[in-house]
């Protein structure tokens, strides 16, 4: 079955950072591109950053944009977001998602949390 298995979430204060990664089982990976989206308790999900099937290309959303890196080990099946500069308005559920464009299927992990808090 398919499975999406964030992990790497925690407690961390501001100006800190913190590596979340993505392990990806049931489906071909390599043939997916990969996006991270949070959700704060009260607003809506955002998209945080993508990135490409073959990683050649990224986008970010513009809160954060230099702050965020998003990446990709193909051999691993996994996506790992950096993030540096941790800020209070950081703090949600930071999900991973898997998109077939051509095939229109798309996948969800669980979740992970992050709390940014002094």
């Amino acid at each position: 079955q398919v499975q999406l298995v964030e992990s790497g979430g925690g407690l961390v204060q501001p100006g800190g950072s913190l590596r979340l990664s993505c392990l990806a089982s049931g489906f071909t990976f390599s043939g997916y591109r990969m996006s991270w989206y949070r959700q704060a308790p009260g607003k809506e999900r955002e998209l945080v950053a993508t990135i490409s099937s073959t990683g050649d290309f990224t986008n970010y959303a513009d809160s954060m944009k230099g702050r965020f890196t998003i990446s990709r080990d193909n051999l691993k099946n996994t996506v790992y977001l950096q993030m540096n500069s941790l800020k209070p308005e950081d703090t949600a559920v930071y999900y991973c998602k898997a998109v077939w464009v051509v095939g229109g299927r798309d996948y969800w992990g669980q979740g992970t949390q992050v709390t940014v808090s002094s």
